[in-house]
């Protein structure tokens, strides 16, 4: 059962919940800087450089948290965020190297990856 903060039990993780979770390019961005740091390095959520407004970052960092992608705690008056590593390495192994490498990839190709394609005449 999910604590009073919404992180779930390892048992409860929902690869679509996960999936979800990852689809936002700022929320990927997140988990895959936790995920290049060492293991339990924990970040305020203000440093991951995310354009979001604080009303929106609380929403998106409770999407990461649900989903079982991190762990948060109340320090003052801000939060701390860890990656739950092992977590997600024991029910999905593999995801979170694979996450990293395709962001690497994408990062080498610049950005904005291909170039759309034109429709045909």
């Amino acid at each position: 059962m999910a604590d009073k903060d919404g992180h779930p039990d390892v048992d409860e993780f929902d690869l679509s919940k996960i999936l979800h979770a990852l689809s936002d390019e700022n929320r990927r961005s997140v988990i895959v800087q936790l995920a290049e740091q060492p293991d339990d390095t924990e970040q305020f959520c203000s440093v991951f450089g995310v354009p979001w407004a604080q009303s929106t970052r609380t929403h998106h960092f409770k999407v990461l948290r649900t989903a079982g992608l991190v762990w948060q705690r109340d320090v003052g008056n801000g939060r701390m965020t860890r990656l739950r590593r092992d977590d997600v390495e024991k029910v999905f192994p593999g995801l979170l190297d694979q996450i990293v490498t395709a962001d690497r990839a994408a990062r080498s190709q610049g950005a904005a990856g291909p170039a759309p394609r034109k429709p045909a005449d």
